[in-house]
């Protein structure tokens, strides 16, 4: 479908049937605003929970998933592991390298290694998204507004890191900036939709209202380690992705056919079911934030898992698989070959209720202990070090985290602006979002603070 077309339809749902569309799109009340918190409310970790089997049903919810399939889904894995195993290498070996990078200029006639690779590892960097200078306004600017609204809540209180800002005037003028809007299109220009007459358009960004992270040398409060955004249980649930069928090649033991880059079987998905604090019912197709300092790896910037569809394809499949010989130390972040081959891992065919690192209403983590064959401690991969006005752009999927300590000298800011399509329901959430504006709120896809 045509953007103009679907620009035209976009208007006549809003005219007509904002309210009632986007309550049947999500399955929840549209107007209830988010509770008040900060970003320690979307992780367990970060708000001290453990991480523990879920309620009963997720065990029935699991053998329905894969009925009928359990060879499949066996052979699937062995074939996974399989794999893992000549990737991780790779990857623990290239480091930051193997994170592909553009100049902005250049985004017009990107080459065929850049465009392999942001497809296979889901991670990019665009150099220059912004001049520079005008990042480091931003930043000058974000801290005299912060001086002025003492009041703004932060993670952690007694240290802030994390700001709850989301209409600072840097953050209005740094999702505005032409550049940044084009860099945007660029990156969703990857996906594809096999549906034409899809509502989404890669083409016309739409504003998602994010938040600030100025992290200070030292800081490890805000150490939040691998994690996946876009919602917890939802992913296995048939009324969260379940929807779009988005993991459905996983369940039926071919996730090598599985497509992370398809855009229309997403358009149903619910990703927050459990109307989590701070979970966001808008489709991003990418995360991403524009950077407002040099930062190198140590010094309290992001860490990305290059796997992507391999990663997906294992955290879903972990909760089906259990070892035949637990390791010496179970709370370990590295395991022997041994534990982790193969022949030492069954196939559950009476499910429990674990989804290893899922709670309702948070984001999915991940920990070595949860899923030792990721080898995060060696797959976890530094961004390479960037500059003011640097973008760093990563898929929906994909598995990140941050420093666990600032080793740094200086500041490690950026804001946070992923790229979201027009779609019906980013439509309907940016509606909701400007009347939240006018009257002083936080609309419904997003954390009050």
């Amino acid at each position: 479908m045509s953007a103009l077309r679907m620009l035209r339809r976009l208007q006549i749902l809003g005219n007509t049937t904002r309210l009632r569309s986007l309550q049947s799109v999500r399955g929840v009340a549209a107007v209830a605003p988010k509770k008040e918190g900060d970003i320690s409310d979307a992780f367990a970790s970060l708000s001290g929970l453990r991480f523990e089997p879920l309620e009963s049903r997720f065990a029935d919810l699991k053998a329905q998933l894969i009925h009928g399939k359990h060879d499949k889904v066996y052979a699937s894995w062995e074939r996974l592991l399989a794999s893992l195993r000549e990737e991780v290498p790779l990857i623990a070996e290239a480091g930051p390298k193997i994170i592909p990078e553009i100049d902005f200029k250049d985004i017009d006639t990107p080459s065929e290694h850049f465009n392999n690779e942001y497809r296979k590892r889901g991670v990019a960097i665009v150099r220059g998204a912004i001049p520079e200078n005008e990042a480091l306004q931003l930043k000058e600017d974000l801290r005299s507004y912060i001086r002025q609204n003492p009041q703004t809540k932060a993670f952690p209180p007694e240290n802030p890191q994390v700001f709850e800002l989301y209409w600072s005037p840097s953050q209005v003028r740094a999702r505005s900036h032409p550049n940044l809007l084009r860099t945007q299109q660029f990156l969703m220009s990857y996906w594809h939709s096999k549906d034409p007459h899809a509502l989404v358009s890669a083409d016309h960004p739409t504003i998602y209202a994010d938040r600030v992270r100025m992290r200070l040398p030292g800081d490890n409060k805000f150490a939040l380690g691998p994690h996946v955004d876009g919602g917890g249980p939802e992913r296995w649930e048939p009324e969260g992705y379940g929807r779009g069928k988005v993991y459905e090649k996983i369940w039926q033991g071919e996730w090598e056919q599985y497509d992370p880059w398809e855009s229309s079987c997403r358009l149903p998905v619910n990703s927050d079911m459990y109307d989590g604090s701070s979970s966001c019912s808008m489709f991003r197709m990418a995360q991403g934030w524009l950077s407002m300092s040099e930062t190198g790896p140590f010094e309290g910037t992001l860490l990305v898992n290059p796997l992507l569809s391999r990663a997906t394809a294992y955290f879903l499949l972990r909760p089906f698989f259990s070892p035949v010989k637990e390791p010496a130390d179970p709370s370990a972040d590295a395991f022997s070959s041994d534990f982790l081959a193969s022949n030492n891992w069954r196939l559950d065919h009476q499910p429990n209720s674990w989804l290893h690192g899922a709670s309702p209403g948070m984001g999915q983590e991940l920990r070595g202990f949860l899923h030792p064959h990721l080898e995060l401690h060696r797959t976890m991969t530094h961004v390479p070090t960037v500059r003011p006005g640097d973008y760093v752009a990563w898929h929906c999927d994909t598995i990140h985290a941050v420093d666990s300590i600032h080793a740094g000298k200086s500041d490690s800011s950026v804001l946070y602006i992923p790229s979201c399509p027009l779609t019906e329901l980013n439509a309907q959430g940016l509606a909701d979002l400007r009347d939240a504006f006018l009257k002083g709120r936080l609309s419904k896809p997003f954390i009050r603070g």
